[in-house]
């Protein structure tokens, strides 16, 4: 299982406000202790479906994490400092 992070995206995760590093999604994904929830908004259906899920770096960063599985590798979509509604949602949920 790779984990693949296209250009675009990785452009993206380096801008000033999000600043997420590849260790910082690896250390999540490592550290993440309760389950995935999946998108279910119709604008953001896709096939195979978008996973999601909250978990904190090594250091304690709490980080949103979106990504599909496919052909056996993790295509992260994008990561970001989660909002106050996004975590109540995964606690109720996950």
């Amino acid at each position: 299982m790779a984990l693949v992070i296209h250009p675009t995206i990785r452009t993206k995760l380096q801008q000033d406000d999000r600043k997420v590093t590849e260790e910082e999604i690896c250390e999540c994904f490592t550290n993440r202790s309760a389950g995935l929830l999946i998108d279910t908004r119709v604008e953001n259906t896709t096939n195979p479906p978008t996973h999601w899920f909250i978990s904190e770096t090594d250091f304690g960063r709490k980080l949103k994490i979106v990504f599909i599985s496919k052909d056996g590798d993790t295509i992260i979509k994008t990561a970001y400092e989660p909002n106050p509604e996004e975590i109540r949602i995964y606690n109720k949920y996950a």
